[in-house]
């Protein structure tokens, strides 16, 4: 159980790294990453199917990994930032919209669903960050006095970030607070 669990951290780990140095396809990756990920999506779904399993009410963090915690107080703190940049990422419905995927592992009712719904989900909240830059391009490229192209730079790190992120961070049965099916109890341990 743990083995298979490092396993699939050092693979989450190496992908972005290897997939760029290598000349594979990026869908061997995903083969791989479906491949050690789904027996996880099979154990929460036996999970959902017990009749003494019971989801909780749902809750969000905004944006995890301290994107929103950190934000918050810095807004407070310096003067002008949260008139300017708001009391939160601006990007943050983008999380909560990925946090109510997450929250009820997509209602799915297979693994394989499971899995395609979660990356669905990866790569809608990239979207949809990536989006928030090109609404907000021309005001940030003004306000700082650079060119378009360098906001589109940020926005595409912060979003290729982020979905990195919670790829690696936001599988089924991890026993993160974060992770996918968390109103579900967790199913860590179970088998």
């Amino acid at each position: 159980m743990r083995k298979s669990v490092l396993v699939a951290w050092l693979f989450c780990i190496g992908v972005p790294v290897v997939a760029e140095q290598s000349n594979q396809p990026e869908s061997t990756w995903e083969e791989v990453g479906r491949w050690i990920e789904t027996p996880h999506h099979e154990k929460l779904l036996r999970l959902r199917r017990d009749p003494a399993t019971s989801i909780a009410p749902f809750t969000t963090d905004g944006c995890s990994g301290g994107m929103s915690a950190a934000w918050t107080p810095v807004a407070q703190i310096i003067p002008g930032f949260a008139e300017n940049y708001s009391e939160s990422p601006p990007w943050e419905a983008c999380c909560v919209v990925h946090d109510q995927a997450y929250y009820n592992a997509g209602e799915t009712q297979t693994a394989l669903e499971s899995y395609n719904a979660r990356l669905n989900a990866d790569e809608a909240l990239m979207q949809c960050v990536l989006q928030d830059g090109v609404q907000r391009r021309d005001t940030l490229a003004e306000e700082f006095s650079i060119d378009t192209s360098v906001v589109d730079q940020a926005y595409t790190l912060i979003a290729n970030g982020m979905y990195q992120a919670v790829r690696l961070g936001g599988g089924p049965c991890s026993g993160l607070s974060w992770r996918w099916g968390y109103g579900y109890p967790s199913c860590l341990w179970s088998n």
